[in-house]
């Protein structure tokens, strides 16, 4: 939210093996979601593979063509800068007309 004032926190696929449901982050289509995993929390950028990571913090499902995850694991410790730019940029790719399709 820091990143991206205009972004919007909700819930999405609620069921019985995660009732909480994945917390969703978007502003003109999903920018990433977040994940709770037993040695990790995993941060998946819907159109990651699409955006630039200089800092390299995509550490994750990098083989794919769409998305890209950031897993942090205990005791790591994320450049806060290059991850809100990350958002940024997700979200300035939503905005486009690439973005929306």
């Amino acid at each position: 939210m820091q990143a991206d004032p205009g972004a919007v926190e909700e819930r999405k696929w609620v069921k019985p093996t995660n009732p909480d449901g994945v917390p969703v982050w978007s502003h003109g289509g999903i920018i990433c979601t977040g994940e709770i995993y037993k040695n990790r929390v995993k941060f998946t950028f819907a159109r990651g593979a699409s955006l630039r990571d200089p800092s390299h913090l995509f550490n994750s499902s990098l083989e794919g063509n769409l998305r890209r995850a950031i897993d942090v694991h205990e005791g790591d410790r994320v450049d806060e800068k290059a991850f809100k730019a990350l958002i940024r940029e997700a979200v300035a790719l939503n905005e486009t007309s690439a973005g929306r399709k």
